[in-house]
Formats: structure tokens, sequence, C-alpha cells
């Protein structure tokens, strides 16, 4: 599978803290990637160096020649002191005709408030404005940065559901930060759990059986996505006619024991209790 953006042994250090460690994650094509983990794990900056925002201390990333990225921020704080209306802010910096700014205007559902301003706008309507600006270069990539993070339960439903189908409907990859573990779950095709760096990774429903998973979320939140994994199996059923296997050497514990995820990467895993106690020490201190 054709790479498209890869970290590779990345570390960030900021002010005598490790940020990342020894982080390496290949987006392939037709991948649909979710990293999770907890505040302050290093998620953000890992977008941050593969987008090439911030330089990473030590190791490199990878962007394949012409590679098309957009990009959705957490959110955007509109200044009604400076009223723009959303037709505007869509081309700002970007060449864009009328009919391209109404195919993707029906991709996101924005048709009916191109003429408003933005600062009027709600957060679930701003967020799909932000999205219809990602897709209008036509993008091979979407990066998303917890984009439903200041939605409503029913804003967030809408969301994830709309960035199934645009994965499903456009030829295209999807590398997504998210707190959202019971939506996420549904819709992506791996997730890797960063807690500054990649504790395990794999399908969801393998992730979540992972003892670095139940370190960091704990058992109930484990028992939670495995019962939700299970009654989604039977609910639907996805096939959008691709592989997501991305090519990496997913190695198991116990000889191949597919009830845990990957872990792999390269990188030495710790016990998980040291990392629910690392991180209660981390709550207490900050």
């Amino acid at each position: 599978m054709t790479e498209l953006l890869a970290a590779r042994h990345v570390s960030v250090y900021r002010d005598g803290k490790t940020i990342l460690e020894d982080v390496s994650l290949s987006i392939g094509e037709q991948d649909f990637i979710t990293i999770i983990g907890p505040n302050g794990a290093g998620k953000s900056m890992l977008l941050k160096c593969m987008m090439g925002f911030y330089a990473p201390s030590e190791g490199t990333v990878f962007r394949r020649d012409g590679l098309k990225i957009g990009y959705v921020p957490q959110r955007l704080v509109a200044d009604h002191t400076v009223p723009i209306r959303v037709r505007r802010f869509l081309t700002l910096r970007k060449k864009a005709s009328a009919v391209d700014i109404e195919r993707v205007a029906g991709e996101t559902a924005i048709q009916d408030y191109l003429d408003q301003s933005l600062h009027v706008l709600s957060g679930g309507e701003l967020q799909r404005v932000l999205l219809a600006r990602a897709l209008l270069d036509d993008p091979d990539l979407l990066v998303l940065d917890e984009p439903a993070q200041n939605l409503d339960v029913t804003g967030q439903l809408a969301f994830y559901k709309l960035i199934e189908r645009i994965y499903a409907e456009r030829n295209i990859s999807i590398l997504m930060v998210s707190h959202d573990l019971h939506l996420v779950m549904s819709s992506t095709r791996e997730v890797v759990c960063l807690y500054h760096h990649i504790c395990c990774s794999g399908e969801p429903h393998l992730v979540t059986r992972d003892p670095e998973f139940i370190g960091l979320f704990g058992q109930d939140m484990a028992r939670l996505m495995a019962v939700y994994n299970h009654s989604h199996d039977h609910d639907h059923v996805h096939d959008h006619g691709h592989d997501h296997s991305h090519g990496h050497e997913h190695s198991h514990h116990n000889g191949g024991d597919s009830s845990h995820a990957s872990h792999h990467y390269g990188h030495s895993h710790h016990d998980p209790s040291h990392v629910g106690r690392d991180r209660q020490k981390e709550q207490q201190d900050g």
C-alpha cells in the first residue's frame, strides 16, 4: 500500500518534559486511523509534527510528494467584530469555483447558511463549515484534531456519521484525534492508543481488550466498549471495497492470540499499571 504520511521515531521534548517518545506511525491510502489517549498524551503535538507545523526534537516525518491534506482544527472562534460570510470564508487563500463551493456545501449540508456570518453559527454548523473548507481542494488525506470536542451528543453523532459517509464516498484517507471513544469505535478502521508513546494499536474491538488500553481508560470503559462493539458488529456491516491492512507487522500477545491488539512501531511497552499510576501522578501534579 502506498504510504502518504509517516512519523518515524519522532520524539518531542519541551521545557524538560517528554511530550512524545519514539513514536512511529504510518498512514496509507484509504486508511482511517484514530488516535486516542488521555489529556496531555501528546496527540495534538503528533498531528502538528506530521503536518509540518512543529519540528520534532528527534526523528523524521515522511510526506509523499504532491500530497494534499485537508485539516479540520478543534475549533474556530469567529470574531463578531469582523463579520465574514461562510461563502467568503470557504475561499480564503483558496481558489474555488462557485460549482466547487456548491458541491462541498451539499456534501456537508451547509447550503442553508452559505450567506450567513460565521459568528452566528452554532458549534455544529461551524465544524461543518471547517470540514467543507478542508474538502474544497479534494485532499488525499483528511486530518481532524478532536473535531467534535465542543459539540453536544447529538452534534457529535451527526458529525461522526458525516465523516464516515465522506470516507465511504471519497477515495480518501483519514487521520483523526478524538476523545469520543464510543463514537469513534464504530467508524474508524484502526485505533492508536497514545500516551507519550504508542501503547497499543489495531482494530477497535481488539484494542479495547489490550492491557495497555485498560491501564489508560479502566476496566469499566473497556467493558463498555466491548459491549458496544459486539452490538455494533451485529447491527452494521461496513463494506467499502478495500483492504485496511497497513502493511505493519501486527504481532500479538501469546504467540499470535488475536484476542489482543498489536504492539508494534518499535517501541518498548510498559506495564499498564505503571501507565495508570503515571497518569494519576500527572493529574495530581498538574
